[in-house]
C-alpha cells in the first residue's frame, strides 16, 4: 500500500518493527514501533504513520536495526538512537536514547548499517568500525567482548561499503573482492564452513 501521498522519499531502511526514511529535502521520518525509542522522537509512543524527527534537513543517511537506529548527517557526522542495552548506539553507554545524540566527534563517516544488536559503518578513509554485542565476533576486532564505543574493524582501509544484520556481517573492499565476519551457524559468511568469524575473512 502506498504510504500517503508524498513523493519526495530519498531513501528508506527497514527495522525489526520499525521503518526509517529520508527525504530529498533532508529530513527524517520514522513509523513503527517506538517501545525503545527507535523512532527518536523524543517519546515511547509507536507511530502508525510516517512522523518527522526533529527540524534538521541535513539527513544524508539512515539504518533501522532490530531497536536501534543509526544515522548520518551531510556534514559526515554520526547519529543514534533507541535499544543500546549492548553498546550498540556507540556513546559510549548502554543507556537507550529516545532522540538522536551525536555518537563521538568525527565528521568522517561515510556509511552505516544496523545488525540486531550492532551498527557497523565505514569511513571517509577506508576503514570499517563496530559497536555492540559481539559475542558471534560481529564488531569484527578479534574478539568476542561487546563495546559500547565504536572499535576498528580489521585493518584494511579499503572498504567500500559495509552490510550488518542480525549477527554478521558482509563487506566489500574496492578491488571488488568480498569478506564477512560474526554469527556463521547457518552459513551466512559463505566461507563454506559454520564456524563464527570474529575477523574479516575472505570470502
Amino acid at each position: 500500500v502506498q504510504i500517503g501521498t508524498d513523493t519526495n522519499w530519498a531513501n528508506v531502511s527497514a527495522g525489526g518493527n520499525h521503518s526509517m526514511s529520508t527525504k530529498t529535502n533532508g529530513t527524517l521520518w520514522a513509523w513503527g514501533n517506538n517501545s525503545s525509542g527507535q523512532l527518536g522522537i523524543g517519546t515511547n509512543t509507536p507511530s502508525y504513520s510516517p512522523v518527522q524527527i526533529g527540524i534538521a534537513t541535513n539527513w544524508a543517511s539512515v539504518s533501522a536495526g532490530d531497536a536501534h537506529t543509526i544515522a548520518i548527517k551531510t556534514d559526515a557526522t554520526l547519529w543514534g538512537w533507541g535499544f543500546n542495552a549492548f553498546g550498540q548506539l556507540g556513546d559510549g553507554t548502554t543507556n537507550s536514547r529516545i532522540s538522536p545524540v551525536q555518537i563521538g566527534t568525527a565528521t568522517n563517516w561515510a556509511s552505516v548499517s544496523a545488525g540486531n544488536l550492532h551498527s557497523i559503518a565505514t569511513k571517509t578513509n577506508g576503514q570499517i568500525w563496530a559497536t555492540g554485542y559481539n559475542t558471534d565476533g560481529e564488531l569484527g576486532n578479534g574478539t568476542t567482548t561487546n563495546s559500547n564505543i565504536f572499535v576498528q574493524s580489521g585493518t584494511a582501509t579499503n572498504w567500500a561499503s559495509v552490510a550488518g544484520d542480525g549477527y554478521h556481517n558482509i563487506a566489500l573492499k574496492t578491488d571488488g573482492s568480498l569478506s564477512s565476519w560474526g554469527a556463521n551457524h547457518q552459513g551466512q559468511l559463505g566461507d563454506g564452513t559454520t564456524t563464527n568469524k570474529n575477523a574479516p575473512t575472505a570470502i
